[in-house]
Formats: structure tokens, C-alpha cells, sequence
């Protein structure tokens, strides 16, 4: 389980079939084999951790075809920077919202544009996802916590401070960009029990 606030901004040292290479600032001896680690919103497992020479942690995930596939994995390159959380421990602060790590789907930055200090970014999310965005929800993207400000039927919008633009790898996103979304787990449960409730007064 996650909150969604980025700890790290990692950098993909090599991608090969499913096996990613990310190079960290963690402690190594922090970062156990087995360890889940938030990878862009993905919940990932840590399945070998190395230290560079330079004293720079690196830590090897594999991605199974499935993920890749319902997933931007599958078009990491070396070179991309991508957001990363630690799992949740007990006694740690909650800042953002409750995030397992299972992407529902890919959405896409239609536009960013600034607003006061902010940016604003419209998104388009796959239509069957769409019944999840609520205005002053909350919503996953690439393993950020987002409040919603607008909807308005598969699009919606969120601004973005600049503490975490300088922080995750928000700044150097642009229009036609793909995201991983992960929808609020409570608009999740609300809805399928509206669906359910439907269901029985038919």
C-alpha cells in the first residue's frame, strides 16, 4: 500500500523484456529482495539491489507481460525518470490518499498549461474509468496523489504545485504524454455498491 507521495525520482538504467534497472537515491541496505517498491503508480518487486561505484543505489524490478501491457512499462526507455514511493509503514505520516500500486489504466495529457504558480494539466482517461473522477476527488497518476479539479466526460483536470514539479518528474511531462492511473479505491467500492444497490431495486 502507498499514499502517493513521491519519495524519489529514479532513473531507468536499463530495460530489457520486463527486467527495469533503477537507479536511486535509497539507502541499499534499506531496500530489500521482495520489497515492493511504487514505480510510476506500479506496484512493483524488488528482485536484486546493487551499489554503483559512484556509491549510487540501483535495484532490478520485473514487469510480467500483462503489466507491460496494461501499463506505460512497456515503453520505458533508458533515460526515463519515473516517480517512486517506498510501501507504507506503520507510525509514517499519510499525506496523500490510499494507492495500492494496481493501475487501472492509461490515460493521456491533452494539454498544460499555466495557472498562477501552478500548472494545469487536462487529462483524458479511458472512458470506463471515467465514472471514477469526481471533482475534489482524489486520483493517481504515475504514482502521484492528485486532487480533481473539473470533470467533464472522460477529461478532467489537476494543478500542480511547483514544490512537486521540482520534486517528481511532473516537470518535464508534456501534451500527448502517457500516465498510469489508479482511481480513488473508495470511488471504487462507492460505486460498485451504487451498482449493486441498481441492481436489487430492479
Amino acid at each position: 500500500m502507498f499514499t502517493g507521495i513521491v519519495s524519489d525520482v529514479g532513473l531507468v538504467r536499463g530495460a530489457d523484456h520486463g527486467r527495469i534497472r533503477i537507479g536511486c537515491r535509497y539507502d541499499a541496505n534499506s531496500i530489500a529482495i521482495g520489497a515492493s517498491i511504487s514505480c510510476d503508480g506500479c506496484c512493483l518487486t524488488v528482485t536484486r539491489v546493487d551499489v554503483e561505484g559512484c556509491g549510487r543505489t540501483v535495484f532490478d524490478v520485473e514487469a510480467s507481460n500483462e503489466t507491460r501491457a496494461r501499463t506505460t512499462l512497456g515503453r520505458w526507455l533508458v533515460g526515463r525518470r519515473v516517480n517512486l514511493e517506498r510501501s507504507m509503514q506503520v507510525g509514517e505520516e499519510f499525506g496523500g490518499h490510499f494507492v495500492s500500486g494496481h493501475v487501472d489504466g492509461v490515460a493521456e495529457i491533452v494539454s498544460v498549461k499555466p495557472d498562477g504558480t501552478s500548472m494545469r494539466y487536462e487529462i483524458a482517461c479511458p472512458q470506463e474509468l471515467a465514472l471514477f473522477a469526481a471533482p475534489k476527488g482524489s486520483v493517481a497518476l504515475d504514482g502521484t496523489s492528485l486532487t480533481i479539479n473539473a470533470v467533464e466526460g472522460n477529461l478532467f483536470t489537476v494543478n500542480i504545485i511547483p514544490h512537486t514539479l521540482a520534486v517528481t518528474n511532473w516537470g518535464q511531462k508534456s501534451a500527448g504524454d502517457p500516465l498510469n492511473m489508479e482511481v480513488d479505491l473508495i470511488a471504487r467500492y462507492v460505486a460498485r455498491l451504487m451498482r449493486k444497490t441498481d441492481e436489487v431495486n430492479r
